[in-house]
Order: C-alpha cells, then sequence, then structure tokens
C-alpha cells in the first residue's frame, strides 16, 4: 500500500468523524482512538522506501492537519472557538468534496 493509497482509504472516514464531531453526534475521545489507530497503521507503512520518496498530495496535507487538530485542541476549544470550528468544518469537506485548499492549512507527516 502507497502512501496515497492509505491516505485515499483514511480521509473520508476522518471527515466523517470530524463533522459527527461537530454535530454533536461523536464522542471527542471516539476520534482520539481513531487517531492513534491511524497513527500505529501509518508507522508500519512509512518503513518502505516506496513511502518515503513519494511527496504528499494537498488531500494528504489536509488530513494530517485536521488530524493534528483533533490532537492539539482540546474538545472545548474546536466546539467552542468559531475559527477552529471553521477550520475542522473546512478541511472535512475538502476531504469529502475537494474545491479550494483551506486556509492556514499546514500538514505534514508525522
Amino acid at each position: 500500500m502507497t502512501a496515497d493509497d492509505f491516505i485515499e482509504a483514511k480521509a473520508p472516514q476522518l471527515a466523517f468523524y470530524g463533522k459527527a464531531f461537530l454535530d454533536e453526534q461523536l464522542e471527542y475521545k471516539e476520534i482520539q482512538l481513531y487517531m492513534w489507530d491511524v497513527l500505529e497503521e501509518w508507522q508500519c507503512l512509512v518503513n518502505t522506501p516506496q513511502s518515503k520518496a513519494q511527496l504528499p498530495s494537498e488531500t494528504e496535507q489536509v488530513f494530517w492537519h485536521l488530524l493534528h487538530c483533533f490532537d492539539k485542541w482540546p474538545e472545548w476549544a474546536i466546539r467552542g472557538n468559531q475559527y477552529l470550528r471553521k477550520q475542522v468544518d473546512d478541511c472535512c469537506d475538502f476531504l469529502n468534496i475537494g474545491g479550494k485548499f483551506p486556509d492556514s492549512c499546514i500538514g505534514i507527516r508525522p
């Protein structure tokens, strides 16, 4: 599996979780569990030479940025801060339907 394959499989899931969290249909701890599962799977993938050579796509950059948001910011901050809330929403939309690259989105591989 390439890094692109991995991101294409995981990005829609993260976007779904992000939207469900914003709509108060999913608990924050579920996203945290998902995040650790993704990082564990990623660790197995990044040890291959082909994955190290690939440059991250825009989708991958948004994916890592969104995952980082859920790691860095507590639940109350994402729900209560309109800027963070919009950033999470914009990233979820980009992962679902594409379009304009979200503002202030800096996603790098872990």
